[in-house]
């Protein structure tokens, strides 16, 4: 099923961009996981988006041996979202507010389940 971010306006977005291919994007999608469950309570959703070529199957085999219960699998067909989001190199997590607007984004590997992470996401992100 075909999904758009318009389908968050009004809640806080934390937007991955990963493959199963890029080693750091492999050791933070465990946190990532935890991560979703921490902030739903907030209103904050937490996406990650496979830049994998070989599309979902590879991506429902990974989330089952890593034990990722949390996130939705989302497939980038043909790179058109990182194009379009002028991404320049994974893993890129985009921070995007209640009006969808990027407010930020981490180019690189980050403690995404850390607690001052945590705390950083919620100030930003909370929709008011």
């Amino acid at each position: 099923a075909l999904r758009t971010l318009a389908e968050y306006r009004g809640r806080g977005v934390v937007f991955n961009f990963w493959a199963t291919w890029c080693a750091p994007c492999v050791k933070e999608m465990p946190q990532l996981d935890r991560l979703h469950k921490i902030l739903a309570p907030d209103g904050i959703a937490v996406l990650t988006i496979s830049e994998d070529r070989a599309g979902a199957t590879l991506v429902e085999k990974f989330y089952r041996i890593n034990e990722l219960g949390n996130l939705d699998i989302l497939i980038d067909r043909n790179g058109k979202v990182l194009r379009g989001s002028k991404v320049r190199g994974l893993p890129t997590t985009l921070l995007i507010d209640a009006k969808g607007r990027e407010i930020g984004r981490v180019q690189g590997i980050s403690e995404w389940d850390s607690k001052n992470v945590v705390a950083f996401l919620r100030r930003c992100l909370k929709p008011s």
